[in-house]
């Protein structure tokens, strides 16, 4: 059940902060990867989403089993979200599926007492979220990906991560 629970805590921690972001662009651009040694993130949405990540910071990084991990998303919006914008997220690990469930992004922002909250105003961005990660997370390699979209069913965001959880060995 805790490895459950971390998904479900992953899942909606992402699908939280993708509602938000800021201009301040590091080292991504529109449609690219920005790799780290043990976790990696892609904007794949396109221009015409009302929402565009720039950067993603997470603390401690590499993420570690049984820490609380921090994400902070910087991007912006290019128009109001509204109530009833939703998320379909999907977590596997390996190729095994172990979660796909809708969320509500204004709702899971409120129960999570986010920074930001519906409606989001259009413009720049940065929401921080911090999520408890179990120590029982399966060593493995995780992928989740979101797609987001506004309350008129138009794109809003698509977002795919990576982390990898195995620990590294030395030979």
């Amino acid at each position: 059940m805790a490895r459950l629970s971390f998904l479900v805590l992953l899942a909606a921690a992402f699908a939280n902060v993708c509602v938000a972001a800021s201009s301040e662009q590091q080292v991504m651009i529109q449609d690219a990867c920005v790799t780290h040694p043990k976790w990696s993130w892609c904007d794949c949405g396109s221009d015409t989403d009302k929402v565009h990540i720039k950067s993603i910071e997470i603390s401690p990084d590499p993420p570690a089993p049984g820490k609380d991990l921090t994400v902070t998303v910087k991007g912006s919006a290019d128009e109001s979200i509204e109530d009833g914008a939703y998320a379909d997220v999907m977590v596997k690990v390996g190729a095994i599926k172990l979660l796909q469930k809708e969320f509500d992004v204004c709702e899971e922002a409120r129960n999570a007492n986010a920074s930001i909250q519906c409606p989001v105003k259009e413009g720049d961005h940065e929401v921080t979220h911090t999520v408890a990660l179990p120590k029982e997370i399966p060593r493995a390699p995780f992928s989740v990906n979101i797609r987001g979209y506004t309350a008129d069913d138009d794109d809003m965001v698509c977002l795919d991560l990576k982390i990898d959880f195995r620990t590294q060995r030395f030979w």
